[in-house]
């Protein structure tokens, strides 16, 4: 029996951390200059946040093609410095899988 919780261990951490190392080596490096000004304080938060709203609110019916684009973009850029922001762990579909089997057989 411990030996197959063991390969089963095995099996959920060597499928996890696949898409851990999938980034190519040009990815790698913009990743890390991004990780040195990633951490940003309540203040810019709050900012950011409430500039979203902002622009949640707007009449955008009355907005040019080129307007609604630039907004758009603004958004995308926001989102992305909020989420690099915040640290997350990615557990792949297949491990994700593999741990609630393993789970199940266990209780």
């Amino acid at each position: 029996m411990k030996k197959t919780i063991f390969i089963a261990l095995l099996a959920i951490f060597s499928l996890g951390t696949a898409p851990a190392f999938a980034t190519t080596s040009s990815a790698k490096a913009t990743e890390t200059a991004t990780e040195t000004n990633s951490k940003l304080t309540t203040d810019e938060v709050n900012t950011l946040t409430k500039r979203v709203e902002e622009i949640r609110d707007m009449d955008k019916s009355e907005m040019t093609l080129s307007e609604k684009s630039e907004l758009k973009s603004e958004l995308k850029e926001i989102k992305e410095t909020m989420k690099s922001s915040d640290p997350y762990i990615y557990i792949g579909g297949s491990s994700l899988i593999i741990l609630i089997i393993v789970l199940i057989i266990l209780l």
